[in-house]
């Protein structure tokens, strides 16, 4: 068995039953059904012991799910690593492929032929610790051993880990500011920052936008900037009637990232300049 997602539970008062607290923590297996199926299976432990569904979760134990190794094949598909170590690693994610899911052409299953296996007892197979949308671009963060793993998680919930992306956007913005708008009844904020615009024939105005979101909700960004009246361009799913931009993509790019090395405690700073089709209509 190989270890392929690991969760600390944050200390709590409250005591849960491990298929009940245990859905949606894995991206793997994220919902009751299939977390129960795991659990008899014995491929969950909870502080290194194999884990029952009468299990009760009473905060601060680490929850692992593991996988039977022989069935799970390599995506060969080559990467640009821009940063690795023991114990992380940084690569580029182009756009129109899944990070992970059910689809064998992840990112997620081409880590491993890219990356340097960990010299490290708790090495694991490499794992992203954070999402990009299937047409976005740009830096994604993985983990190389199960403390990593757990470390890197940990630096999101704390919100230590400072992400930038840049979009092109569609009509007149204003030159920077928050968008503090709840998304799903949970609130969240985005710092932007316009850096250039042109005008468009078609889109009258296009803007060239640095974005930092403070929170992570899903799809923060795409559904901010239409929230403001100024979508993403290429977007086909938050949009303006008439202003949908066919056959490009998405015009959003996860630019750099920058934090605390949980390990060695240095500072990381990456960064990927924008693709070749925002410099079409932006020199930077």
């Amino acid at each position: 068995m190989i270890l392929i997602e690991s969760h600390k539970v944050p200390k709590s008062e409250d005591h849960t039953r491990l298929q009940e607290y245990g859905v949606g923590i894995f991206s793997k297996n994220p919902t009751k059904s299939g977390l129960k199926k795991a659990i008899k299976k014995g491929l969950v432990f909870v502080d290194g012991k194999l884990a029952s569904t009468a299990l009760f979760i009473k905060g601060d134990e680490t929850i692992e799910l593991f996988e039977i190794e022989n069935n799970k094949r390599e995506f060969h598909f080559p990467l640009e690593v821009l940063f690795e170590d023991d114990y992380l690693a940084i690569i580029y994610k182009p756009a129109g492929i899944l990070v992970n899911g059910n689809s064998f052409a992840t990112i997620d299953n081409a880590l491993s032929q890219n990356l340097q296996k960990s010299s490290q007892s708790d090495a694991v197979r490499p794992r992203p610790v954070h999402r990009l949308d299937y047409p976005t671009s740009g830096l994604l963060l993985t983990g190389k051993t199960n403390a990593s793993i757990i470390a890197l998680n940990k630096l999101f919930e704390n919100k230590e880990i400072q992400k930038t992306y840049h979009a092109i956007t569609i009509g007149r913005m204003k030159q920077g500011g928050g968008i503090d708008i709840n998304i799903d009844s949970k609130k969240a904020l985005t710092q932007f920052k316009v850096l250039q615009t042109v005008k468009s024939e078609r889109f009258k105005f296009l803007n060239l936008v640095e974005l930092k979101p403070k929170t992570g909700r899903k799809h923060q960004l795409r559904k901010h900037l239409l929230a403001i009246n100024n979508p993403i361009l290429g977007d086909k799913e938050y949009y303006i009637k008439d202003l949908i931009l066919n056959g490009k993509g998405l015009y959003l790019h996860a630019s750099s990232l920058e934090f605390t090395h949980p390990f060695t405690k240095e500072e990381i700073s990456i960064s990927k300049e924008l693709t070749k089709k925002f410099q079409k209509i932006f020199s930077t």
